[in-house]
């Protein structure tokens, strides 16, 4: 995962591949989650070659030991580690959300014309990340924010209430589950504020998470940051980085307009990694004229059941990872550790991670129902989408 919010090369899931790493130290990570602290190995001199034309034959690589940390399975495509800051500091590079495309410029041969259409704005590296300062707007006023863009959050946006004078919390808010940091799970609020100002860009109605007092309190915060600008923004801009310059540039692209949602039914769903699965699938046979006719009778073409065979196909597995308390979910008794088989007739086994989740952030008042697996019982459960932070003027 290529990600502005970390500073170092991480690893964490080799996938059974042996790696041998040389001049290594256990050192401690600390960041986002309740615990103090996670171990994990400093390994220097390391060749780092991405696209066989970016090449650091002097890589410092971080291998975090713990197994349960694990982005693949929220992420739901096999995910071992994450760059950071290395990445991004020698180049400029471009990246186009729609495109899916990562441009990573020569600095022999770039010029700022390059960005001639973008709207340039300032960043500032600090401790190997990027920090702007943008405008937010929680009810009335803008104020000027200090905020990580940090590609690696999914969220649009984050607040720390405890760095922030005489915060208060939007209403309506809902207490839930953020994400997972290096030091365990992170819990705290969520609600949506009037606006979020980026350059000459307003975005409304934002949905904003704000992290508890507990899950940040392991966190070395550079000088006035007060939050962090995520994907959910970024995503409708393509975006470009010069670091060395101190500048970070935006275009807006056709998701600029799309509303901020909300994944409504309150369920938390984990890839569970691959499954055998058995299709019917049709064997092309020579084909036959569908019927003859001739002095004896008439002789019509029947199909034979060997036309069809079954494939064996690995496919994915979800389960419930977390349900929100007081969520659709909740009330439709949907419990933790329920495997997932159907979502409105569709079997999950055919669909990406991403699909589901849009599936539960689509539209307010959708029904869903779901054909879950829970102990070997197969239970079907139904619910109606609600967004519990729709906004309202405090």
């Amino acid at each position: 995962m290529l990600d502005t919010g970390v500073s170092e090369t991480l690893l964490f899931s080799l996938e059974n591949k042996e790696v041998v790493f040389e001049n290594v130290e256990k050192i401690k990570f600390t960041g986002l989650g309740g615990s103090s602290y996670i171990e994990g190995i400093k390994s220097t001199k390391n060749k780092v070659e991405v696209n066989k034309t970016l090449i650091d034959f002097s890589h410092e690589i971080y291998i975090i030991l713990d197994e349960d940390f694990n982005f693949s399975s929220h992420v739901g495509i096999p995910v071992n580690g994450i760059i950071g800051y290395h990445f991004f500091k020698n180049n400029p590079l471009k990246i186009d959300f729609e495109r899916h495309i990562i441009t990573v410029y020569n600095r022999k041969y770039y010029s700022e014309k390059t960005f001639r259409k973008f709207e340039k704005l300032p960043i500032s590296v600090e401790s190997q990340k990027p920090y702007h300062i943008a405008e937010v707007q929680q009810t009335k006023e803008f104020f000027p924010a200090k905020m990580l863009i940090d590609l690696g959050n999914s969220d649009a946006m984050w607040l720390f209430p405890n760095r922030i004078p005489n915060f208060n919390y939007n209403r309506p808010n809902i207490d839930d589950f953020l994400g997972r940091g290096f030091n365990g799970d992170i819990y705290g609020k969520r609600s949506r504020i009037h606006a979020l100002k980026l350059g000459n860009n307003i975005l409304n109605e934002p949905i904003v998470a704000m992290p508890s007092e507990e899950s940040v309190k392991s966190m070395n915060f550079v000088k006035e940051r007060i939050g962090s600008i995520g994907a959910d923004v970024l995503k409708r801009f393509t975006i470009g980085f010069d670091y060395k310059n101190g500048l970070f540039f935006i275009k807006k692209n056709k998701s600029i307009k799309e509303p901020f949602r909300f994944n409504m039914s309150g369920l938390d769903i984990k890839h569970d990694g691959m499954k055998w699965e058995k299709d019917l699938v049709k064997v092309e046979l020579p084909k036959l004229p569908e019927s003859t006719n001739n002095d004896r009778g008439t002789t019509i073409r029947i199909q034979d059941a060997s036309e069809f065979q079954y494939k064996f196909v690995l496919k994915p597995e979800y389960s419930v990872a977390g349900v929100r308390e007081n969520s659709p979910g909740f009330l439709a008794d949907i419990k933790k550790g329920d495997k997932l088989i159907e979502i409105n007739g569709k079997k999950t086994s055919d669909m990406t991670l991403q699909q589901i989740n849009e599936v539960f952030m689509s539209e307010e008042e959708k029904t869903i129902t779901l054909k879950l697996l829970r102990n070997s019982l197969t239970l079907i459960k139904e619910f109606i989408l609600k967004d519990p932070i729709p906004y309202q003027e405090n």
